[in-house]
């Protein structure tokens, strides 16, 4: 081993799992000398052109010199990096630290020379790419902010790694050799390098899981029932269409039900794509080897017994990712119900679910078996409640979500073509920043409805991995809503919500028009529009004896109004009417909405199941014209005698409209009010405003002083001035407060403030509040602020309990409160709101992630219930929320110019008519947190 002398402690910190472009994973780690086996080994797979573009000549073995030089490192000027898989080297990097002139050096030299060596086989899977960013990082950590490389003009693949990693960069051609120079300095481009990278990669990997071309179920037994015996029959009966075999240690048979059969995934002589793992938790690590070694891609375990058994299981938990990282191979589970993919291509059904879904556009992801089956039984059943033939596209049950997560599933239907509305029940976020960010750009591109569980447990759930937070749920639901996530408390309202998104156009504002044949019915809808803050137009009545054709003239009507954003339909049953009937009023509503395609129409039904099988069922059937679509002409009258016999699934169907029934008017209002939030939501990140760039602020100098206080220690709580110096330097001023520890001080404060003055407590369990009396206000002369202060002391304790303060009036205005906090799971959130019971009781409070932009400062002033006080409630005058929506983009400058902030704390601060002061200030220092969603692309650690 190196000694202490040799090298610094061995960085572990720097191993990591990276997942590569092809889906499959490897692990990055330093180099040691007990590699050098590994090294020469690794050497010798790669091919003479390999070995000349990396040594410009032949080189067709290390010498005893080479390999110590580059299995010893101080990991510090010089590092190697290796990328292994199955435990051998499938590439390497390294970096030497060297001087202006080229030669080695030492710090403070901050450049360094870097070169790859990538095995054959493995070129092309980006590992070069991720082992630059590895190595990139770990360079900047020891105070390298340059690379330099020399490449050959024919290395194409790896001139190609350097230019496309979004450095900025330099190139130069001398003596026939392409020299490189990039600042590591991360980019904006290089940023987004990496995480387009990224998706493509975990994208890739959960692709490779949900779309196998030969399935392994590990654990069928002879007899039917049992956990592996069950999902070797749902694939089979599913109609997989891939190979499929059957493998148990303990099988005798060549065959199980026509599937091939075998006691080890070793004695199948073809590739296998994904093993389902259905046998005991003892056996699980000797089957992970064997389908390491026989190259399976990806595992779904379905055994239990790991974490969410206690500490044991957790540990055999961590031990079998690691081991199946180990091959490269990716898992969901354990503990997992299993995936299904209903592409005709592939109908995968390695699941318990003993009924494949019918296929459709609504991808599912659970984290609970449970919850997966009832989010299943729900999309399939047509009667009762929310019905309709809106299917699955995929759907993954992850169980402990040991390795592959919802932000996995959330790359993997971002750009996937059968997916057009994502459906998500989370019992915990394991990277709250990644998901947030995930979840933002792929609401941009489709709906995504999130309901989440264990909300109010204070723990998460047994199995799951999950970093602290101290938001509460309030505060990271308000941020997913944000990021355009659609939240909801509920499955029902899940469900309700992706039945609409999928079957109906987004709306394009909260203008609702009702009509139906019953009134009372329609005035609930309108009651429950009012409730969720939507404009509904008045009910319109078509009273009880209104036919199909009365329905389809007046949605037509109404749907052709300029004046309504969507229409609610309600219908009762008419005495004595037929299920053909129902059919009817289903094809009038069907053959309106058609020929107004770009608003959303919704069905409430009471007690009428035939009209809410057949609007899931039909679509419009009339006959055309020849090339004429079905309702084409906005003012055609619907005739019930045109209908054809038979009626025509949605997904046969390109150009029909499934039409979503509810037998409740406050949920379909409710799944409506979701998707009229979510519409603005992305018509607003169309143009998500700008950080301003503010010219007095000091950002060199509010650095300085940061460094200076920090100098005293950690944690540290800035006193009053040195508070008021570092808001000064973003051109946030602190109204003066001076110290009143006798009456003579309080005095003395008061001449040098000028009257009138305010007398107050800044004891903890009395400050900001006044409602308990602890401040006296527009103290005019002395005898009045001697007065004021025995009053206080006589009331509440001796000043040394008091810590009274004198501060000058500031203009009569609207208490609120602004804060900054860095929260280490979801990162740095800027929080606002009414001073007092309003915030503190009600919880009414806004939330953005920091750095906000001027349009989100906007939103965050208006999106509290108690705005209205702040624009003129009831006669008051409006205060200059101008100047409030400034000072919170200061602040969230200040927080994101400087991570050391962790904490700001502006209460109150008095908004008037014209400007605003602010009363109180607390900041909290320590050393800057570090931030893995900035660094390169790992894997959760184990």
């Amino acid at each position: 081993m190196q000694t202490s002398s040799d090298r610094h402690e061995y960085p572990a910190h720097w191993e990591a799992d990276v997942v590569l472009r092809d889906g499959g994973t490897a692990r990055v780690r330093p180099i040691t000398v007990d590699d050098a086996e590994r090294l020469v080994s690794f050497y010798e797979q790669v091919s003479d052109e390999s070995k000349y573009y990396r040594f410009f000549a032949p080189y067709p073995r290390l010498s005893a010199k080479d390999v110590h030089r580059f299995t010893h490192h101080d990991f510090v000027d010089r590092v190697g990096l290796a990328a292994t898989v199955g435990g051998e080297f499938i590439a390497t990097v390294r970096y030497d630290r060297i001087d202006a002139d080229g030669m080695p050096a030492s710090a403070p030299a901050d450049e360094a020379e870097v070169a790859f060596l990538v095995q054959d086989a493995h070129q092309g899977r980006g590992v070069a790419s991720a082992l630059l960013e590895h190595i990139a990082a770990v360079a900047r950590e020891r105070d390298i902010r340059r690379f330099a490389a020399e490449v050959l003009p024919a290395n194409n693949k790896m001139i190609k790694v350097f230019t496309d990693a979004g450095y900025t960069q330099k190139r130069s051609f001398e003596d026939g050799v392409v020299r490189l120079e990039f600042d590591l300095e991360p980019t904006d481009r290089s940023l987004a390098v990496q995480r387009a990278r990224e998706q493509r990669a975990e994208a890739r990997s959960v692709q490779r899981l949900l779309a196998p071309g030969s399935v392994a179920v590990i654990g069928a037994g002879r007899t039917p029932g049992g956990v592996g015996r069950s999902v070797l029959d749902n694939l089979r009966k599913a109609g997989f269409t891939g190979r499929l075999y059957a493998v148990n240690a303990a099988l005798q048979e060549k065959e199980l039900d026509g599937v091939p059969a075998h006691r080890s995934v070793r004695d199948i002589a073809e590739p296998v794509d994904l093993a389902v793992v259905a046998v005991p938790a003892e056996h699980v690590p000797e089957v992970v080897t064997e389908c390491g070694e026989h190259g399976v891609q990806g595992l779904v375990v379905v055994t239990a017994g790991y974490a969410e058994s206690g500490p044991e299981g957790r540990e055999r938990q961590r031990e079998l990712v690691r081991h199946a990282r180990t091959y490269g191979m990716r898992i969901i589970g354990p503990n997992a119900f299993g995936v299904i993919n209903t592409s005709p291509e592939v109908r995968l059904n390695a699941s318990l679910a003993p009924q494949m879904p019918r296929p459709g556009r609504i991808g599912l992801f659970a984290q609970s078996g449970a919850i997966g089956i009832a989010l299943l039984s729900r999309l399939h059943r047509r009667g009762g409640g929310v019905t309709g033939v809106t299917g699955v596209s995929t759907f993954i049950s992850s169980g402990n979500r040991a390795d592959v997560s919802g932000n996995d599933v959330l790359q993997y239907w971002y750009d996937d073509p059968d997916t057009d509305v994502a459906l998500m029940y989370l019992e915990s976020i394991g990277n709250p920043r990644k998901f947030n960010r995930l979840a933002r750009r792929t609401a941009a591109a489709k709906p995504l409805v999130v309901v989440q569980g264990a909300r109010h447990g204070g723990a998460a759930p047994q199995g799951h991995a999950v970093r602290a937070t101290r938001l509460p749920h309030a505060t990271v639901s308000a941020l997913l809503r944000q990021a355009g996530v659609i939240r909801v408390d509920t499955i029902t309202e899940l469900v309700d919500a992706g039945l609409l998104l999928a079957r109906q156009p987004l709306p394009k504002g909260p203008r609702v028009a009702i009509l139906g044949n019953s009134e009372s019915l329609g005035l609930l809808t309108y009651d429950a529009c009012l409730a969720e803050g939507l404009r509904p137009l008045p009910p319109r009545d078509l009273t009880t004896a209104a036919s199909a054709e009365d329905f389809h003239r007046v949605l037509s009507q109404a749907l052709a109004d300029d004046g309504c954003d969507a229409v609610v339909v309600t219908a009762i049953p008419a005495l004595g009417e037929t299920s053909a009937a129902d059919a009817e009023l289903a094809e009038a509503l069907r053959s309106s909405a058609l020929a107004a395609p770009a608003k959303p129409v919704l069905v409430v039904h009471v007690e009428l199941g035939g009209l809410a099988e057949a609007l899931s069922a039909a679509a419009s059937t009339a006959p055309q014209a020849p090339g004429a679509a079905p309702g084409a002409a906005p003012g055609a009258r619907f005739h019930p005698s045109d209908r054809s016999p038979t009626a025509v699934r949605a997904e046969s169907a390109p150009d029909s409209r499934l039409i979503p029934a509810y037998p409740a008017a406050e949920r379909a209002v409710r799944a409506l009010a979701e998707a009229v939030k979510y519409a603005q939501w992305r018509l607003d990140a169309g143009e998500p405003g700008k950080v301003p760039a503010y010219e007095d602020i000091d950002e060199k100098g509010a650095a300085g002083l940061i460094d200076d206080l920090l100098a005293r220690g950690e944690g540290l709580t800035l006193g009053g001035e040195e508070t008021a110096a570092l808001l000064g330097r973003y051109g946030i001023d602190v109204h003066r407060a001076l110290p009143a520890p006798t009456p003579d001080d309080a005095v003395a404060a008061a001449r040098a403030i000028g009257y009138p003055v305010a007398l107050k407590t800044t004891a903890p369990h009395l400050r900001h509040r006044a409602d308990l009396g602890g401040v006296r206000l527009d103290v005019a002369d002395e005898e009045q602020l001697r007065r004021a202060y025995a009053e206080l002391t006589e009331l509440f304790g001796t000043p040394t309990v008091l810590r009274p303060v004198v501060q000058g009036m500031a203009p009569r205005g609207v208490d609120t409160v602004v804060r900054a906090v860095i929260d280490p799971a979801a990162g740095a959130v800027l929080s606002f709101g009414l001073s007092g019971a309003a915030s503190e009781l009600l919880g009414d409070t806004a939330h953005r992630l920091i750095p906000v932009t001027d349009r989100e400062a906007g939103s965050l002033v208006r999106s509290i219930r108690t705005a209205p006080l702040l624009f003129g409630w009831r006669g008051s005058a409006p205060v200059d929320t101008a100047a409030l929506e400034e000072l919170m983009l200061r602040v969230s400058r200040l927080v994101d110019d400087h991570p050391e902030v962790v904490a700001v704390s502006l209460e109150p601060v008095v908004v008037a008519p014209t400007g605003l002061s602010v009363l109180g200030a607390t900041v909290r220092l320590a050393r800057a947190p570090l931030r893995d969603d900035l660094g390169p692309r790992t894997l959760p650690v184990v």
